[in-house]
Parts: C-alpha cells; structure tokens; sequence
C-alpha cells in the first residue's frame, strides 16, 4: 500500500476514535456506492453526519485546500445517494476533520458544519 494510502487510513481512524469520545456513533466508514465515497457516517442526535477526513504528513499544504467546491459536490451527491436508501428521516450535517502529522505527533481539527449544500433550482422549459 502506498505511504498515502497508510496515511489516510491511520489518520481516519483517528478521526473515528476522536468522533466517538465526543459522543458520536458511528454508522459506516469508507462507504462506497459506485462512485460515490464517504469517510465516516455518524449519527448524533437526529443528525446523519458525514465526515470527510484529510490527513497530511506536514503542514506544508493546508489539508483544506484539497476540499474545493467540486469535492464538496460529490459529498454532497454522495450522501444523498446514502440517505435515499434509509427508511429513516435524518437532517444532514457535513463535517471535515483535518489531522496533520504521525502516530507520535499530530493535530486535529474538527469543523462541524462545515458546508451546507446550495439550493439548486432549474428553470422550467417552456
């Protein structure tokens, strides 16, 4: 496995540890449904939380800088797709946690609420 993928993996753990000792629970992780990928799905309350974890070795690159506006998309998509196949009514709620570092030295950050998807209307056609 590529030092990335290790990275990755380690660092989504920690998440799912850090996400648990504030009282989440944690429904899936590394959710796939063909194109569509989540971290971590958690519930809290009436919230679906869907988590997007990026972890980065140093913090020579901002890990936020890696969630653009296209990225944000897709989670959305995705977790749509995710709730379309629950019998159960939950408010969606878009997380990012960021964690820099390794297993011997690192920091996290946790953004609850961290996009909230646009209102998209198309027009009629006439």
């Amino acid at each position: 496995m590529a030092r990335h993928n290790t990275l990755g993996k380690w660092g989504e753990a920690i998440a799912v540890d850090f996400l648990v000792a504030r009282g989440f629970a944690i429904v899936e992780t590394n959710w796939h449904s063909g194109h569509y990928e989540i971290d971590i799905i958690a519930t809290r309350g009436n919230r679906m939380v869907f988590v997007e974890v990026k972890t980065r070795s140093t913090a020579d690159y901002d890990p936020l800088d890696a969630i653009d506006s296209r990225k944000k998309n897709r989670i959305i998509r995705s977790a749509d797709c995710y709730l379309q196949s629950l019998s159960v009514t939950y408010e969606a709620q878009y997380d990012i946690i960021t964690i820099i570092g390794d297993q011997h030295d690192y920091t996290i950050e946790h953004i609850p609420d961290a996009f909230i998807p646009s209102v998209v209307t198309r027009r009629a056609r006439r």
